[in-house]
């Protein structure tokens, strides 16, 4: 019987499976994580004060900012921003006998240090797509119908197929994990021959010697490759194009 936190999982690998060129399932998953949290972030929970601590001492990072912001809620960006502010003002300046017995800037640049590597979205996703991640894989383990499903997936990008293989390492048993290995690099490396295809004929095309031979699968070869490479992230919402 599915279970509420298998439904996520088994949704992108079906939309994936059926529609390639939806790409990478985990792509997929981590977009409407973070689709998810912007919009509890500039709605109901952007007044509690447990959210507002957090995002007080964390604050975002410049895409998490930007994804904020064409979201058309400046008022909800500006009453956070105005606390944030405020709170690292204060945590930033020198004073009190603290100031007298440090160096000039030494508490601003260790916060500011601090504050260059923390986000609050990043965080509540990062925590969340682990899971989704581990239950992909425990899914492969103990549902019958799901190998056939993961044997469908046109590829996982690279990052994400290796964060794949780290959790079955850890999850599975020995013999287990290593049909699983097996399963996902047959999925992986039909896709790297392929996408290796497509990049070397884009190539040619700029041969004048094939200019009259068509163009195949080739013409978003580059676009392809990239989201292989480094995931294909930051896109789920209509406000940024997807693709």
């Amino acid at each position: 019987m599915e279970k509420i936190y298998t439904i996520p999982v088994n949704e992108a690998f079906s939309e994936s499976a059926e529609s390639p060129e939806c790409g990478c399932p985990f792509c997929t998953i981590f977009n409407k994580l973070e689709d998810n949290e912007l919009d509890l972030i500039l709605g109901a929970a952007m007044m509690e004060p447990d959210t507002r601590i957090q995002t007080n001492k964390q604050g975002f990072c410049r895409t998490h900012y930007d994804m904020m912001f064409v979201r058309k809620n400046r008022l909800g960006m500006a009453l956070m921003l105005e606390s944030h502010l405020d709170e690292l003002r204060e945590e930033t300046r020198r004073s009190g006998i603290t100031g007298i017995l440090t160096k000039p800037g030494v508490k601003a640049s260790k916060r500011i240090g601090e504050l260059e590597q923390s986000c609050y979205v990043c965080g509540r996703i990062d925590f969340h797509f682990k899971h989704m991640i581990e239950t992909a894989v425990l899914l492969w383990d103990s549902d019958p119908d799901f190998p056939a499903k993961f044997d469908s997936q046109p590829y996982f990008c690279l990052p994400h197929f290796k964060m794949m293989l780290d959790y079955a390492q850890y999850r599975l048993a020995k013999k287990r994990y290593s049909e699983f290995a097996k399963q996902a690099e047959a999925v992986e490396f039909k896709y790297f021959d392929k996408l290796r295809e497509d990049i070397s004929w884009f190539c040619k095309k700029f041969d004048y010697r094939y200019e009259d031979e068509p163009w195949k699968d080739s013409k978003d070869a580059v676009e392809r490759a990239i989201k292989f490479l480094d995931s294909d992230l930051h896109n789920y919402r209509g406000d940024k194009k997807k693709g």
